[in-house]
């Protein structure tokens, strides 16, 4: 089995809940990232908004990422715009200037 295939055992915390995950080793830093920053974002949820139980909060956390993931997404694909935008002047550059 390659190393790509291998699976390792973590255990992540969320809202004080243990949760032990099976992941790739090339994966492990990004889901401990990931499940820190979702701890870090519902501690600052529960400071600006007293009295809410942790599903709320989890659900203002997923939506909050996900428009973030949604922005990020849509940047990407206007700076692809822009580079191939630019590519194809530089096409038709270099086809001019060849002729």
């Amino acid at each position: 089995m390659s190393e790509n295939n291998t699976l390792i055992n973590i255990n992540v915390q969320i809202c004080d809940r243990p949760y032990r995950l099976k992941v790739k080793p090339t994966e492990e830093e990004v889901v401990r990232k990931a499940a820190k920053n979702i701890s870090d974002k519902v501690k600052e949820l529960q400071e600006q908004f007293a009295g809410k139980d942790k599903q709320d909060y989890l659900a203002m956390c997923a939506l909050t990422l996900s428009v973030e993931n949604q922005a990020v997404h849509s940047n990407h694909q206007h700076v692809d715009s822009e580079i191939l935008n630019d590519i194809a002047r530089m096409d038709t550059m270099l086809t001019k200037a060849l002729d």
